[in-house]
């Protein structure tokens, strides 16, 4: 079963208390900045890793500034779509209400609150914070920074580094605990690329190879991790060492990174195919 930590007590809850019953997930975020998208990737997350469970969810999403453009960037993300919060009643019967934020916990309604340390963007190409935005890559009151500028809204100018690659961004912020704060820059992303394109490459491999299933052990590792408030860092340790295990047929590997990747949504099986 899934467990959360409750930001209000510090105490571990089911994240589901009842089985099979309907789950709402609320995503409060204050404008466009990186650390609004990782409340929305948390919020996602939490959303694939219930429904792999059984449980239905739905999920809306508070943001007061910003709203369009957030919603843009988060499809970029790879984030899927939320409904409007002010555009529906509270308590469709639900068992259970969660809330995902930035903010203070104390500001929201009944049910467990997951809390989200900030992101700082420091990628701007003079080095110090991107232009147009106040300390910690926040976009001040001229607006959205060129420097992670969405896609579809005025391009991808002065670099738009940040959304350029939306996966290597996405694995960048997996590879951090939620409670720990993040810090940006092109670095970063080139790694999280240059990790997210090797395993890709070897995904298309190991797809050329006769299919085995997912080792009972390792697909325990899994559930144990992301069930564990979601530690994603923990899934994306299971999924390094079954990609050096030296006893593991590649038809194994194959199926456990396709089977992490429904709760990752790295697309990490895109290059199938492309092998000669």
């Amino acid at each position: 079963m899934l467990h959360i930590l409750d930001a209000r007590t510090g105490e571990p809850v089911p994240a589901a208390p009842t089985r099979r019953g309907l789950t709402r997930i609320e995503a409060h975020a204050c404008g466009l900045d990186p650390t609004a998208l990782r409340v929305l990737l948390t919020a996602d997350l939490l959303v694939r890793a219930l429904e792999l469970t059984g449980t239905p969810v739905w999920t809306a999403l508070t943001a007061p500034h910003g709203h369009a453009e957030l919603r843009t960037a988060a499809t970029t993300l790879a984030i899927r779509p939320f409904e409007d919060a002010r555009d529906l009643a509270s308590g469709l019967g639900e068992a259970q209400a969660i809330h995902v934020t930035a903010e203070q916990v104390d500001a929201y309604g009944g049910g467990p609150v997951m809390w989200v340390a900030p992101v700082e963007w420091t990628g701007a190409a003079s080095g110090g914070p991107a232009a147009g935005t106040a300390s910690g890559g926040v976009p001040d009151e001229a607006g959205v920074p060129d420097e992670w500028a969405v896609p579809g809204r005025g391009g991808l100018s002065g670099g738009g580094a940040l959304l350029a690659d939306p996966a290597a961004l996405r694995l960048a912020l997996l590879s951090v605990p939620r409670s720990e704060p993040v810090r940006l820059d092109r670095a970063v992303l080139e790694e999280a690329a240059g990790r997210l394109a090797g395993w890709r490459r070897a995904v298309a491999g190991w797809a050329r190879q006769p299919s085995r299933p997912v080792p009972e052990g390792v697909r325990g590792r899994l559930r144990s991790a992301w069930e564990d408030d979601l530690d994603l860092p923990g899934v994306l340790d299971v999924l390094r060492a079954v990609e050096s295990a030296p006893d593991l047929p590649d038809g194994a590997r194959f199926e456990t990174y396709v089977y992490a990747d429904r709760l990752l949504a790295l697309d990490l099986a895109r290059d199938l195919g492309s092998l000669a």
